[in-house]
Formats: structure tokens, C-alpha cells, sequence
């Protein structure tokens, strides 16, 4: 089973570290001695267990040294500042170009042109790492920046021209991003964007409110690949139709601690990365890895990386049937609630 070969790999990368070690990683012989072996761990837990690691002992809880440090968009509450691996930064690639590959089979004229890069700044701050002032930014910049490209397709503006424009947040700085990324790219053939949901969709309210021009009236896009955030295709498909043209969206279940599952087919769902990341749910009627949910069955997810065992990402899941499965929103009470109230009222298919 691909999950079995997936807890075989990480267990080897974890055994060659002291948290591993205290563990018993070299014993484990299946799924239920993992789970007895290794506990839960959330960002809290990291926290602690990162010290050593700032400090130049890598091997107290991470396989390899990091490359690169990089920071997430807190958009529910402070931003988390995580490492990152060379294996972690090659799986970000690997798995990030399958959403890309497989929009690819259905439409060829995805890599006619470039692709607008709508990320976030890669360098905001520094971080004192095995004695050095070590610089670091937002997870979707620091990747853009380290893979420039996805196959043929370049990304435009580069992402240190937009680091160029500065660290800030505020919509005076976004409006200079923007101005940026509409400089560099009217004139050349654009045929997708890639980036963060929301600020693709601000990207597109930004040249309609400032040059009265829609995406759509500069550049025919066949799609938009988009991530961080829940029910991308509910809230952001028809939006991006709106100001976009008739697009595909294209939705990739992804982290800053890893690109977990993304959207095969014309299908609102996502299908996971079975083959490098592990999954398990926290269910109302107990733990279960993911493939084994029942269509309709939902609960917290749970992934093991190649730099985290049993890391609770906070989100809550919901399997669709036949592998599909939709991010649902945060694993909080109104989000709970949210859904139980929807389910209710519409249905769980909806």
C-alpha cells in the first residue's frame, strides 16, 4: 500500500534524528506502532523542539539542515516561522507542478505564455540560525523565488523584483506590487497566474479600479493555479470568471509545511500526495487514516512530512468518494459548526 511505503521512507529520515531515536523509529514495523510510538505534535510542540535546530544541532529533530527558513501567512492568528529542508523543497516542486502537468493534458496552450506570479514577499525578516542573521519571508515567495518556473512556464515578474517593492502588507503596498506585476506583464502573453487566491483576486480589483481595465481585456489566461486558502472553488471560481475570463481553476491543497493534495479534473475536489506525505484523520469516531473515510466522512488532518511525524496542520477535511476530498476550513468550532449547519441544510455532497 502506498501509505505503508510512504511511513517506510519517513521512518528512515526520522530515525536519523534524536527526536526519532527517543522514539523507537528504527522499531516500528507498521501503522499502529507509528501512531502508539510517535504523539500528535502541533506548532506549539515545534516551537520547542526547533530551538536546537536554530542553533546549528539539526540532527536533535530534522534529517538534513534547512536551506531556507520561511514564514507562514498567519491569516488565523501569528505567523509561523518553519524550516526548510532540500527534500522538503524538492517535494514542494515535485508536487506542486502535478496540478500544472495535469491542466496541461487538458488544455496545451497552458505553456504558451508566462505566468503572472501573485505571491507573497520572500524576504520580511531575519532569523538568527546556527549563528547567522539568516534573512526570510512568506512560504509562497521563498518557493517562487527558489523555483522560478514550472516546466516552460516562466514566472512573471521574477519574485526579487517583487521583493524589491519591500516587505510591506498594507494596500499602499500592494498597490505598488500590483503596479509591478501589470508593468512587467502587459505586454507579454500571459496564459495563466499562479499564486495566493485572494491576492490574485485583489490583483484583478486592483487593475479595474486603477486603469478601468479587467485581466481579461489584457491577456486571453486559460488558468489559475491557486492555494492557501478553503473552498477555492465556492468562494474564488466565479470571481476569477468575473475578471479573468473564462478560466479553469485550478486549486492546490497546500501549506508552507507541504503541497498535500491538488484538483485532477473539472471536479471542485482535491486528491492527496499519498506517495510523499502521510495522512490520518481525527474522526467523531476515532483516528483513521485518510483513504480509509467513507464517502461523507470528515475530521482534523493529520500529515507526517519529511520534517514533521504527526504534525496537526489544523484543517479540517471531508472525503468526497473515490479519492476526492475537500478542505473544509479550520479545525475551530465556527468552523465545526459552519459545516454541520451546511450538511443540514444542503446536503454533505454540496
Amino acid at each position: 500500500m502506498a501509505q505503508e511505503q510512504t511511513l517506510r521512507v519517513l521512518l528512515e529520515g526520522y530515525a536519523k534524528t534524536d527526536y526519532g531515536i527517543e522514539h523507537r523509529a528504527d522499531d516500528i514495523e507498521d501503522l499502529e506502532e507509528y501512531h502508539e510510538n510517535f504523539p500528535k505534535l502541533d506548532y506549539r510542540g515545534l516551537v520547542g523542539l526547533l530551538e536546537p535546530v536554530k542553533r546549528g544541532l539539526t540532527e536533535a529533530f530534522l534529517p538534513e539542515p534547512p536551506e531556507a527558513w520561511v514564514m507562514t501567512r498567519g491569516s488565523t492568528g501569528r505567523s509561523k516561522i518553519l524550516p526548510a529542508t532540500r527534500t522538503h523543497l524538492q517535494q514542494i516542486l515535485s508536487c506542486g507542478s502535478r496540478a500544472f502537468l495535469n491542466q496541461l493534458k487538458r488544455d496545451s496552450e497552458l505553456i504558451s505564455g508566462k505566468m503572472l506570479n501573485l505571491s507573497l514577499p520572500s524576504r520580511v525578516a531575519t532569523i538568527q540560525a546556527d549563528g547567522d542573521a539568516i534573512r526570510y519571508g512568506y512560504s509562497s515567495g521563498t518557493y517562487s523565488r527558489i523555483f522560478p518556473s514550472l516546466g516552460d512556464a516562466m514566472l512573471l515578474p521574477r519574485q526579487d523584483e517583487l521583493d524589491g517593492v519591500g516587505p510591506g502588507l498594507t494596500r499602499s503596498d500592494w498597490d505598488k506590487r500590483f503596479d509591478l506585476v501589470y508593468r512587467k506583464a502587459a505586454e507579454e502573453k500571459i496564459s495563466a497566474a499562479i499564486g495566493v487566491a485572494p491576492v490574485i483576486l485583489n490583483f484583478a480589483r486592483y487593475l479595474k479600479r486603477s486603469y478601468g481595465r479587467k485581466p481579461s481585456d489584457l491577456w486571453d489566461l486559460r488558468a489559475i493555479i491557486c492555494t492557501s486558502v478553503r473552498k477555492i472553488q465556492v468562494r474564488y471560481a466565479s470571481l476569477f470568471r468575473k475578471y479573468f475570463g473564462d478560466v479553469s481553476t485550478v486549486e492546490i491543497y497546500s501549506a508552507t509545511e507541504g503541497v498535500f493534495a491538488q484538483q485532477l479534473d473539472e471536479l471542485p475536489y482535491v486528491s492527496p500526495n499519498y506517495d510523499t506525505y502521510l495522512f490520518e484523520v481525527e474522526t467523531g469516531r476515532g483516528p483513521k487514516m485518510l483513504h480509509e473515510l467513507g464517502r461523507g466522512e470528515w475530521g482534523r488532518l493529520i500529515v507526517s512530512t519529511c520534517m514533521f511525524p504527526r504534525y496537526d496542520i489544523g484543517d479540517m477535511i471531508e472525503a468526497m468518494g473515490k479519492n476526492y476530498f475537500r478542505v473544509f476550513g479550520r479545525a475551530n468550532l465556527a468552523h465545526v459548526m459552519e459545516h454541520r449547519l451546511h450538511r443540514l441544510l444542503f446536503g454533505w455532497f454540496l
